[in-house]
């Protein structure tokens, strides 16, 4: 495999309401903002919005276009404008870097297609970066991710140091209902036979089902519905399959009240072992309260 800094790849895509819905049915994120028109009228959006991992599952089947069969290490999100309906986008992809160890850095982008990408006019849906190992797996420690300091206090019932988790296992034809939505082709998720000869046990989940489950705490638990995610940051440290007990959790690290944010880490474990880190900054601007979702 061949690739050389500057090479780009794109592709134009819309979605549809019926995307939304399927891929909140998928993940379990049923947060109105999404799913709800009559609540999304009345938010900050005006209609409904694509979920952040719906942008990262399109820029992750992407990414396979351009590097089939590579495993991603780490990847940065940013969703710095609404990506609604029925509204053409384009997805982007470039390479940034490659280094002879085989890691190579991708900058990823979903751009509204009326926007320029240099107008800087706030019309990316969402801007981040990949870091992909060819001739790996996701199989590395995590960096150290930030701790609550308690010093923040509290805030519209939320609490720092307060969390939230849920506990799942994809099956395999959810698995398969995912490659469906996406039309994903990358033969790390769909070729069991290439899946075996990388001696993989299985086919592994891609990281969107697994960014999904943070999605699902943080939009419907912690801090709840109404949530707007800004940031995510991943930290892929091993595979996780169908039928693994995966829980996710979410705890907040920060509050901050002047501009309604709340920065919370984010990781999930399967057997004790973690699978993946990272961490989220969230709006709360239009929070519908439900304390009975939290836990100290």
């Amino acid at each position: 495999m061949r690739l050389t800094i500057g090479d780009v790849i794109t592709e134009r895509v819309t979605f549809t309401q019926a995307q939304f819905d399927r891929f909140a049915a998928l993940s379990g994120d049923d947060n109105p903002i999404h799913v709800d028109p009559a609540f999304a009228a009345q938010s900050r959006f005006g209609r409904t919005v694509a979920h952040g991992m719906f942008l990262y599952a399109n820029l992750r089947r992407a990414l396979g276009k351009l590097l089939p069969g590579v495993a991603q290490r780490e990847g940065s999100l940013m969703f710095t404008a609404p990506t609604y309906t029925d509204e053409p986008v384009q997805l982007r992809l470039e390479v940034v870097d490659v280094d002879a160890t085989g890691r190579v850095w991708v900058n990823t982008t979903v751009v509204a297609e009326s926007a320029s990408a240099d107008a800087g006019d706030g019309q990316f849906g969402c801007r981040g970066d990949a870091i992909m190992q060819i001739g790996g797996g996701a199989d590395e420690a995590a960096p150290a991710v930030a701790q609550p300091s308690h010093s923040a206090g509290s805030w519209r019932g939320l609490v720092v140091g307060q969390s939230a988790s849920l506990r799942r296992a994809y099956t395999t034809a959810e698995h398969d209902a995912y490659l469906a939505l996406l039309g994903e082709t990358n033969p790390l998720f769909s070729d069991a036979t290439y899946a075996r000869r990388r001696g993989l046990r299985g086919l592994p989940l891609p990281g969107p089902l697994l960014g999904a489950l943070f999605s699902c705490v943080l939009g419907t638990r912690l801090p709840g519905r109404g949530t707007n995610w800004l940031k995510q940051r991943f930290y892929f440290c091993q595979y996780a399959f169908p039928g693994d007990e995966l829980e996710a959790h979410a705890q907040i690290i920060r509050l901050r009240p002047d501009k309604e944010l709340v920065n919370l880490r984010t990781w999930i474990t399967s057997a004790g072992e973690l699978v993946c880190d990272g961490e989220a900054l969230v709006w709360v601007g239009d929070l519908i309260p439900q304390a009975g979702d939290r836990a100290l």
